[in-house]
């Protein structure tokens, strides 16, 4: 029998690209989510994580992508990360074992490692901030649990902050300040930052997906890390045709501005882009590596900078009006 891939969160950014390829190789697959796909209507079932009897009846497939979190960092209601991340793993395991499914690729996240202060691969210390992180490793550990007990396949990968073209990201955003010149520098930039370009990402899944292993763990990081100055001066190069970073503010101001802008949401339960925690974000390293390279013959299709320029080639250049976006972060 022909695998059937399940792809659990497929109608976003992730899943709608990676189904894409798959259409284009020719592989069968199906999409649960909470909404329809717009690229894949026809292949979308509507079912929640959250509720076991839905999902049980929903997946059809014999290999699952769990693609599924909720992952924005100004959720209010911070249970709605247990339900979707947790409660969610644990009713796609009950489903595994029902319908005796043999693969399983979870994505995590690079969250899971909190700040780090030096490059980090997988055997670094776990220590999120958030209830994202939290969650997202108590998903990783339920997954581990069923690898043992079933001796199925489980691949666990933890992407860092993911970017390309139609992503309405944390990346995204830092491009579209600079096109319009909003975007202020804060800190020195000397932290590095580590960025995985979406067609990369892909490829790396699809290469997940024809693995005969029991077990396998992976940060998936598009290197070499880069430091923000040196991002800033990239982005402004091709889409401003400038060499400098701008206006730079000291670490300290910007993370008083930040709480500001935090206690204002506070007072009039309003959302904004700025936030103490995206300053600390911004500020801070997320140096990682990957053991990727160990799964034999996978090679990333593009380099960075290529992806880079890429999406600032689509997002500022590329006037096609029919743009599929996706606002994940």
């Amino acid at each position: 029998m022909e695998d059937i891939i399940t792809i659990i969160g497929g109608s976003g950014f992730v899943g709608t690209n990676l189904c894409k390829s798959l259409r284009n190789k020719g592989i069968l697959f199906e999409i649960i989510d909470l909404k329809v796909s717009k690229t894949f209507p026809k292949e979308t079932k509507i079912a929640d994580v959250r509720d076991l009897k839905l999902l049980s009846l929903a997946i059809t497939g014999n290999i699952i992508i769990n693609l599924a979190a909720i992952h924005r960092d100004d959720v209010k209601d911070k249970t709605t990360y247990y339900t979707t991340n947790v409660i969610g793993a644990k009713n796609i395991i009950a489903v595994s074992k029902q319908k005796n499914i043999k693969k399983i690729i979870f994505t995590s996240s690079v969250a899971v490692y909190g700040f780090v202060t030096s490059e980090t691969n997988e055997d670094g210390e776990i220590s999120p901030f958030n209830e994202y992180g939290k969650t997202k490793f108590e998903a990783e550990k339920l997954f581990r649990v069923w690898n043992n007990e079933t001796k199925n396949s489980l691949i666990i990968i933890r992407p860092t902050v993911i970017f390309g073209e139609g992503n309405r990201g944390n990346v995204f955003n830092l491009f579209n300040q600079i096109y319009n010149n909003r975007f202020i520098m804060i800190g020195n930039g000397k932290n590095k930052k580590s960025i995985a370009y979406i067609a990369n990402v892909v490829a790396f899944i699809e290469k997940c997906l024809t693995e005969n292993i029991d077990f396998g763990l992976y940060n998936y990081v598009d290197g070499p890390n880069i430091n923000m100055n040196k991002f800033i001066k990239l982005i402004r190069r091709v889409i401003k045709n400038k060499k400098n970073i701008g206006i730079r503010l000291p670490y300290w101001l910007g993370l008083f501005i930040g709480y500001i802008f935090d206690f204002t949401s506070f007072i009039f339960n309003k959302k904004f882009s700025i936030s103490s925690i995206r300053v600390k974000k911004f500020c801070s390293s997320s140096e990682f590596t990957s053991a990727k390279n160990n799964l034999e013959d996978f090679v990333a299709p593009f380099s960075l900078e290529d992806g880079i320029f890429k999406t600032l080639s689509y997002e500022f250049v590329d006037n096609n009006p029919n743009k599929e976006v996706f606002f994940t972060e």
